[in-house]
């Protein structure tokens, strides 16, 4: 199994000059908890939850709007928080490298690059969702015997 038939090509990606409230709002909205961070068409970080919870902090400071909708007060830019000096992986090479890349490396997320473009992402669901049924196709197989 290759990481093309795992990653998601459907990527949020944000820029450099966002502010981290777009993040916030797109990581509550979209349910995702990673984002590669782009410039100029190229890859230059990534942002995870937890990289945005850190920036949070455990309470949530929010100024609410007349209409009873809320924002965020945060100010600050993706480039200030992001990951840079990302690990990336192809989509040609096999999802147990991606696996032990991540587990390694203790990360939940790999920007998929092919000749220097995003093209996807793989994380550690798609990982293990892939295992799970890997899995029960083997008992399925095993069981009929």
């Amino acid at each position: 199994m290759k990481v093309k038939d795992l990653m998601s090509t459907d990527v949020w990606t944000v820029s450099p000059d966002d502010k981290v409230d777009r993040v916030f709002f797109l990581f509550n909205f979209e349910n995702i908890r990673h984002m590669p961070v782009v410039e100029k068409g190229k890859l230059v970080g990534i942002i995870s939850d937890r990289d945005l919870k850190k920036v949070l902090g455990p309470v949530k400071k929010f100024l609410e709007r007349a209409d009873g909708s809320t924002v965020s007060i945060s100010a600050r830019k993706v480039r200030t928080i992001m990951k840079r000096g990302l690990i990336t992986i192809g989509p040609e090479q096999r999802a147990a490298d991606a696996a032990a890349i991540m587990a390694k490396r203790k990360i939940g997320a790999l920007p998929v690059v092919s000749k220097e473009k995003l093209i996807g992402i793989v994380t550690a669901t798609d990982i293990l969702k892939a295992f799970v049924k890997m899995m029960n196709d083997i008992e399925t197989v095993v069981g009929k015997h």
